[in-house]
């Protein structure tokens, strides 16, 4: 684990050295599976949580069940997390509140989005927007806040789902007002197109303090799969991949319980599974020996 710089600050160097890939963590194990693997940050999803709690991803769950989840992943992974706060919980002092609880979880930064609440999935139709001020009112209270946080690196990233309600062009407005109210960084959700991605990112560099980038790569969604290579050509700074170790996971869950019922034994399925040392191995634990919890 890295410790003395503030992950917000571990996080923008690495984006400024190019485009980092941030794998959804679902739970702290398969955080600590995305650092063992190589991965130098990750994220948390609010669909990911969602779900892993039982219910849909329309904003039922508390800030304080989300921050847990950030301590969590942060904490026995050691990575700079990146995580979702939806539409900020609430007005303003909430979203103020956000920042400061997930900089207290040891996060690096969060992203809020510009739908109505209860929002939807970001790939769904039928999305509502706040009024433009609005959105930006809440963007200005995060930076705020982001700069009470320490050193006052915390990422404040705006998401807008306007291209899937208005349209490109005002998606390319949304974000340019985002980044004047005091956002770091811009999520554009649910661009349809390689070229939308090209277009949108050349808009952000024409604008006067232009912000990173955060592009999501979901699966079965509005926006087709493309590599991290070709993200990064495009000038994105960080991909994050929400749901895709999720679905690969339960989709294992769901043959495995298949195959349990059918056969009533799990003697097919011991090839597919973890081992007991690999488990072990990934919490860093010896039977026997005292398991010192991370400073």
């Amino acid at each position: 684990m890295q410790t003395g710089t503030e992950p917000g600050a571990r996080l923008r160097n690495l984006m400024d050295r190019g485009c980092v890939a941030a794998p959804g963590a679902f739970n702290a194990l398969a955080a600590r599976a995305a650092a063992q693997a190589g991965f130098e940050a990750c994220y948390v999803s609010g669909a990911a949580t969602s779900v892993c709690a039982g219910v849909p991803d329309v904003g039922l769950l508390t800030l304080e069940h989300f921050a847990r989840v950030v301590r969590e992943v942060s904490e026995a992974s050691g990575l700079p997390v990146i995580a979702d706060a939806d539409t900020g919980f609430g007005e303003e002092e909430m979203t103020r509140r956000a920042v400061l609880e997930y900089a207290r979880a040891g996060g690096a930064g969060l992203h809020i989005e510009d739908q109505v609440f209860p929002k939807r999935c970001g790939h769904l139709d039928g999305k509502s927007l706040v009024p433009l001020e609005h959105a930006c009112s809440k963007v200005r209270w995060a930076a705020e806040a982001s700069k009470a946080w320490r050193d006052g690196s915390f990422v404040v990233c705006a998401r807008t789902d306007a291209r899937g309600v208005e349209g490109f062009d005002a998606a390319v407005k949304r974000a340019g007002a985002y980044v004047h109210a005091g956002a770091s960084m811009i999520f554009p959700e649910g661009l349809t197109s390689e070229a939308e991605f090209e277009a949108f990112a050349h808009a952000m560099r024409a604008l006067p303090r232009p912000p990173y980038l955060l592009a999501n790569m979901t699966e079965f969604g509005k926006t087709p799969i493309i590599p991290l290579a070709r993200f990064a050509a495009m000038g994105y700074h960080c991909v994050i991949y929400p749901v895709s170790l999720l679905r690969v996971a339960m989709g294992a869950v769901t043959r495995a319980l298949e195959s349990l019922r059918r056969e009533g034994s799990v003697a097919s399925l011991l090839g597919q599974m973890q081992t007991r040392k690999e488990l072990y191995d990934l919490i860093g634990y010896t039977p026997g020996e005292a398991w010192e919890y991370p400073a």
